[in-house]
């Protein structure tokens, strides 16, 4: 994240091939690079809880699950305001906590003031095409101290030109400072989300992340703090967070790490530093994930299955709507595959429907199992849209894969045209009920309206609708007068009005029917005699 993939930096000098072809795609813009450090550094294998939630088991990974107060919930806020910012990103704040891992250690252990900047600068190498990529200085020194080279700054380590056009002011203090982690986790996550990437999606994860840091070794160590967060964390006091032991920004023993600080030459494949190609080694003398220099060599994670389950996608389209009253002719489908990309047969997929509109599977459900068929897909039965418009969530989740989300509305049918269906006058004495009732037919186009929803209102001259005591009335169901009703359709677009009752006032009167949506309206006299 912290850069764009070096090929595309400004004023980068390249010093080996272009190996473009080995690059998973461009990122965002291409207006910056990164200097290709991160901490290699593996979560430990056991599950992450809290020290002390299981006093009679040894927990190694209880150290690893902490994070520092402020960094956590600047991860959080970040992730919230996307949710509203970049409604179908997806972006989960454990991902920006594998990333500020790995960059820089959550920012030192969480070595940061109260409003979230760090005490310290943390920068990455100089970038003067010795190790790592060659770009001039963009900011004239006013990030990253250095008026002639470029370095990456802060806890999620930002090229100033990538900051020039990413940066955010994520606490609201009118500032935006990557050495703050509440703006650069913001930023973080916009960078992430971009080129309407939907995280919830493995491959548009895999995508992001390699955006931030085109390494194949760095996707799988960003994935592993990714799926290890996920399953538990706890805060810690600021400053006390596990610190990394590898070489990189942010180390326990290096604050500000260059070239100088190195054995070796890194090794990348691309990385966001576009460092020379020197095979699959790691980040100066720390060897690719799976242990480091000076730190504990966890096992490697073991490979998955090539037949098991590896992604849930969403195929086809992810938003839907249908009528009041309706049906959704289109419905959520998902596909199952392998980490090969192959179809996966036979494994249940569970859609849920999460929201207020009254929307139903079959037999009033909300929540149905499907299993996927040779080609790896499930769709989800067939919705009924119920009869309150509005908004809801098909949620479909498959095993431990990460679930999916598709949006649905259950629309308001619209009616352009109301015409009653007789044309009987409309009469009543003082105090008695009009005799004849009032049939009204909806129509949208020519074509009946089915469902639509239409208000009728009495209408007593120089009276507001909403203030007319006088004149004809219906009933509501405790026996009150009411001036105002609102009816829907049949599955035809017909509707009929409740009984209508005259007052002692005799005189000529309006009853206004309006569609709630479509613009159709009609007005019809009502007479009351002495």
């Amino acid at each position: 994240m912290a850069a764009l993939t070096a090929s595309q930096a400004p004023g980068l000098e390249h010093t080996e091939p272009d190996r473009s072809q080995d690059r998973a795609g461009t990122s965002p813009g291409g207006d910056g690079a990164g200097d290709g450090s991160y901490h290699t550094e593996l979560p430990p294998l056991k599950s992450p809880h809290p020290p002390g939630s299981s006093p009679s088991t040894p927990n190694p990974a209880g150290a690893e699950s902490g994070i520092p107060a402020t960094v956590l919930a600047a991860y959080k806020k970040a992730a919230r305001d996307l949710r509203t910012d970049v409604p179908g990103c997806g972006l989960r704040w454990e991902l920006l906590a594998a990333i500020g891992k790995v960059e820089s250690g959550q920012a030192r252990g969480g070595d940061v003031t109260a409003d979230g900047t760090t005490r310290k600068p943390i920068l990455g190498p100089v970038l003067n095409g010795g190790e790592f990529a060659r770009i001039s200085d963009t900011d004239g020194g006013e990030w990253d101290g250095d008026s002639r080279y470029d370095r990456a700054v802060g806890p999620m380590q930002f090229i100033p030109s990538t900051w020039a056009r990413w940066g955010a002011d994520g606490n609201g203090d009118g500032k935006k400072d990557p050495n703050n982690i509440h703006d650069a986790a913001l930023a973080a996550g916009r960078y992430l989300c971009a080129d309407g990437r939907a995280l919830d999606r493995k491959a548009d994860l895999d995508r992001a992340i390699l955006s931030y840091n085109n390494s194949r070794d760095y996707l799988r160590t960003v994935l592993a703090w990714y799926e290890f967060y996920r399953e538990g964390t706890h805060k810690v006091p600021d400053g006390s967070g596990a610190l990394p032991t590898s070489p990189g920004s942010g180390n326990s023993q290096k604050t500000d790490a260059g070239p100088s600080d190195r054995a070796g030459k890194p090794g990348r494949d691309g990385g966001k530093s576009g460092g020379k190609d020197g095979g699959s080694g790691g980040n100066g003398s720390t060897p690719a994930p799976g242990g480091g220099s000076g730190s504990p060599s966890p096992s490697p994670t073991p490979t998955p299955s090539p037949t098991a389950p590896a992604d849930l996608q969403r195929v086809g389209a992810s938003q839907f709507s249908a009528p009041v009253g309706g049906k959704f002719e289109e419905r959520p489908k998902v596909r199952v595959v392998t980490s090969e990309g192959k179809p996966v047969k036979g494994v249940k997929v569970e859609f849920t429907l999460a929201g207020e509109t009254g929307a139903r599977f079959d037999k009033d459900a909300t929540t149905a199992e499907v299993a996927t068929a040779a080609d790896g897909t499930a769709t989800a039965p067939a919705i009924a849209a119920g009869e309150q418009p509005g908004a809801f969530t098909v949620k479909a989740k498959a095993a431990k894969l990460a679930a999916l989300s598709f949006d649905a509305e259950v629309v308001e049918p619209q009616a352009d045209a109301l015409v009653r269906t007789g044309d009987e006058a409309l009469e009543a004495a003082a105090g008695a009920e009009f005799g004849e009732q009032v049939e009204v037919k909806a129509s949208l186009d020519g074509a009946a309206a089915p469902h639509a929803a239409v208000r009728a209102t009495m209408v007593t001259e120089g009276e507001k609708p909403e203030e007319n005591t006088v004149g004809p009335y219906f009933t509501d169901p405790a026996g009150e007068p009411v001036r105002t009703v609102t009816l829907r359709a049949d599955g035809e677009g017909v509707l009929d009005l409740p009984k209508i009752t005259a007052d002692d006032k005799a005189g000529t009167y309006l009853l206004r029917l309006d569609s709630v949506a479509g613009g159709g309206t009609l007005t019809l006299e009502l007479k009351v005699t002495d």
